[in-house]
């Protein structure tokens, strides 16, 4: 997609309008803190919900919050790249990213049957290893895998996002002017403003492999009212053990589905830390899963196990949904029966 030449006027008025709304993001964030004096974690999660343009399947689970979207930058156009027998499609979308100060894109997985449904889909967004590619997920088939495990009814139809950061040592980490952990919010913001997405924590997953194994726990730590899913193949998680111990009370509310995978020759990424990260995010109150397969380190390793980290991310997304579905049953039960006893 061609990137045109916009009036500086025009820039000036963009930069304007988004210090505007990080003004109003930092004053929304300053009254969480009284009302989180006030209420606890649940008033919290509940002011998450304030101007969402689209409704949360839980009050503790609401979308993010953004600006209006007449003061939003225009959206990337999606370009089909293919399609298959099974009616998913593969496509293609870049734009212009304040994060990475630069291009950024992503490939898109539609599953069969979305440009017929009005239907909306939980995402797995997917983070490539060091100087890879996002299309080294489509090169290991995860269009067939997927569309075998939807079709079976293993898992619920979704959309899958494979996010391109720029080449370099540090993928996927806030550096310098390139902020690469920050492009893959910018993505997600973008995608639910483009696709038919549940635009809430209990219907995003986010896995990666080797460094993107390492950029998806990172993002999800990061990020812990965002993600509900994060799976790391292959990766390692250097220095993340203070981010996880602030996650704890958030962890421990909304809870967090993690699966994490080595190989036992892998001179790349220490196996051991698989199953000891797993034990840290449970002792958080995480559902924390890890395993340890033969072989070494390779993009043949992710091929293989790709069928179990999709069926994993798959069955997750609809055991979150679920439970946000009941918490937010049982908080409009609460309310109701709040109002009735000030009735009487």
């Amino acid at each position: 997609m061609a990137v045109s030449i916009v009036p500086t006027s025009w820039q000036a008025e963009r930069v304007r309008v988004w210090r505007l709304g990080i003004a109003a993001l930092l004053s929304a964030l300053a009254t969480a803190c009284v009302v989180a004096t006030l209420g606890g974690p649940t008033a919290i999660e509940r002011l998450a919900s304030i101007g969402a343009s689209a409704p949360a399947s839980s009050a503790a689970d609401a979308p993010t919050v953004v600006p209006s979207p007449d003061l939003l930058p225009p959206l990337p156009t999606l370009r089909l790249l293919s399609s298959d027998a099974a009616g998913s499609s593969i496509e293609r979308a870049s734009f212009t990213s304040s994060s990475l100060a630069g291009e950024g894109s992503f490939f898109v997985y539609l599953p069969p049957g979305y440009a017929s449904t009005t239907r909306r889909y939980p995402v797995l967004y997917l983070l490539h290893g060091r100087n890879g590619h996002a299309s080294a997920f489509l090169e290991i088939g995860i269009q067939e895998s997927l569309d075998r495990l939807i079709t079976d009814g293993a898992i619920p139809p979704m959309i899958a996002v494979m996010i391109q950061d720029r080449s370099g040592l540090n993928n996927w980490r806030d550096i310098g002017r390139r902020h690469s952990e920050t492009y893959v919010v910018e993505v997600q913001e973008l995608v639910d403003r483009m696709l038919g997405t549940i635009p809430t924590r209990a219907a995003r997953a986010i896995a990666g492999s080797s460094m993107g194994g390492f950029g998806a726990m990172n993002v999800a730590l990061a990020n812990p009212l965002r993600f509900a899913v994060v799976e790391s193949w292959l990766g390692y998680f250097n220095n993340l053990e203070g981010a996880l111990r602030a996650d704890q009370p958030v962890i421990s509310r909304l809870g967090l589905h993690a699966f994490l995978y080595g190989a036992a020759a892998d001179p790349v990424a220490a196996p051991a830390q698989d199953p000891a990260f797993a034990a840290e995010l449970r002792a958080a109150g995480a559902q924390a899963e890890s395993a340890i397969y033969p072989g070494g380190h390779s993009l043949e390793k992710v091929r293989e196990h790709l069928h179990t980290g999709l069926l994993f991310a798959g069955r997750s997304l609809r055991a979150a949904q679920r439970r946000a579905a009941v918490e937010e049953a049982q908080r409009l039960t609460g309310q109701g029966s709040e109002r009735g006893q000030t009735t009487r």
